[in-house]
This record gives structure tokens, sequence and C-alpha cells, in this order.
């Protein structure tokens, strides 16, 4: 059930009460475009440090330049959304869960009888869950785009982590993530914690990557802080639907660094889906 409405800038905000594994969730999530039953549907999935709020417009844009539906949301602890246990500690399986459990769940309860297709489009982390979605749930998914995700740790990735837990005491990031999350010092310490972990060094997904047969959008920024471009050329040496697009002057965020040749890429993918001619 929906709990609460509140207003917001361009659309409003909404929070729903789910349940995984036995745990109630309160995700707070956004609707974009509802008027537009049949057209696909593109569900946003954030960054290891994001929230629905951090995608800023992007969502918006893509829906627009689509004519599609869009859902933006929060994962539990993120943002609005609950809980936030600062005492919960993450383990290298954390974004299998989220692909596996908490994101059909929402579904769900969100859309359980979809009138269109339905598009995943993930940052980094939720570029990473929406692979493992796909592979997961092949029968699910009409096709992906990823930006900047993760198939497996580079040292790269290790060393600009690293360096974010540097920043975190010696720089105003604290203060920047408290405007876009209720308890921005769990966010980041949950997430730097696992990428950090011994344990997590081995951490791949790769194999999976077998089992997607819906068509990837694989973005990544040439300057990106924290993988190279081996991340998506993996994904295409396993997927062969895999379209790539290797943006210059950009970083680990394309929507932020390129945001209309991201824009327009994503929205190309679903008008494809859509069966809708390019404009």
């Amino acid at each position: 059930m929906v709990a609460a409405v509140v207003t917001a800038e361009s659309a409003p905000v909404a929070f729903i009460d789910i349940e995984v594994g036995g745990r109630p969730q309160r995700i707070e999530h956004r609707w974009l475009g509802q008027e537009r039953q049949g057209a696909p549907l593109a569900v946003f999935l954030h960054e290891g440090l994001g929230s629905l709020a951090m995608w800023r417009d992007f969502p918006a844009r893509v829906c627009d330049a689509a004519g599609c539906r869009g859902l933006v949301w929060s994962r539990a602890g993120y943002g609005r959304s609950l809980p936030s246990a600062r005492a919960e500690r993450w383990s290298p399986d954390y974004m299998h869960r989220e692909a596996t459990d908490v994101l059909p769940a929402l579904l769900a309860a969100l859309d359980p009888a979809p009138t269109g297709p339905t598009v995943l489009v993930g940052h980094s982390d939720g570029g990473s869950i929406a692979l493992l979605f796909a592979a997961r749930f092949p029968s699910r998914v009409a096709a992906l785009a990823v930006l900047a995700p993760h198939i497996r740790v580079e040292d790269l990735s290790i060393a600009s982590i690293e360096a974010a837990r540097a920043a975190w005491s010696t720089t105003d990031l604290p203060r920047r993530l408290a405007r876009h999350h209720d308890d921005a010092e769990a966010v980041f310490r949950r997430w730097n914690d696992i990428w950090l972990a011994p344990a997590f060094r081995s951490w791949s997904i790769e194999a999976e990557l077998d089992a997607i047969g819906c068509p990837v959008l694989a973005i990544q920024g040439l300057d990106d802080e924290y993988g190279t471009l081996a991340q998506i050329r993996g994904i295409a040496a396993r997927v062969a639907a895999t379209t790539l697009l290797e943006l210059p002057a950009c970083g680990h965020s394309a929507h932020r660094d390129q945001p209309d040749a991201t824009v327009a890429a994503v929205a190309g993918l679903l008008r494809d889906v859509a069966g809708k001619p390019g404009v």
C-alpha cells in the first residue's frame, strides 16, 4: 500500500511498504508519464551513493524524449527510503540480493500487471543490478541501458574508493551527501566498507552475463575514475546484442557529464523497444 505522498518539483514522490525476506522496507519512488499506458516502462536504478533525487532531471528527459513511462526509486537505506541501520554491514552478494529479491518485490507491488515492456536503466551499482536481474529473469525485461556498470573489481575501482574514504574525512563530501540521504554516513560506510573488504576483491558477475538475451546499451566515459572500458567491453564479449557508447570528456556519471548524448542514446533504445521511429 502507498503510505504517503508529498509534493516534489517535477512529480509527486510516494512511499510504498514492501516486505523482502521477512523484513519490511519503505521505498520512496516517483512515477513519470503514467498517462502513457502501453508504452515501455523505464525503471531507473541508482549508483552506490545515489538516490532518487540524485538522478536530477535525467529520468524525466529520457521519458519525455522516448514517450515512455518511468519509475525512479531509492533502495532501502538510501535517500528517504527505510530502514537505515548503521550497524548493518553488506556481504559481497548485496547486488545479487537487490536483483533477485528486492527489485522483483518492488515491481510486483508497483506494477503488478504491466501494460508495456520493461527496460532497466542502471548507473554503476545500479547497472550491475540491472544486468543481474536480466540474467535471472530474462522474460521480464525487454532491454537494458547500463551506465558505467561493474562486472568485476578492478585496481582502478579500489584506488578511487580508497580516495573516497579519505575525502569523507577531509572534504565536504558528508555535507553534500546529506542533502540527498536521511543517513548519509550509513550510506557511505556500507558502500565503502564492502568495496574495500578483502572478500570483495574476487567479486565478478561475468559468468551470469551469458544468460542475458535482451539488447544491452552499455555506456561509459573514457575518463571514468571507477572502472576501465574493460567493464562494458566485457559485456559485449558475452552478450551478442550489446551496443557500446564510449564517451570522451566523461567520467563515471555519463548522465551528468554528457547528458545530451546519454539522453539521446537511452531514449533511442526505448523507442526501439516500443517500435517507434527516431526523432
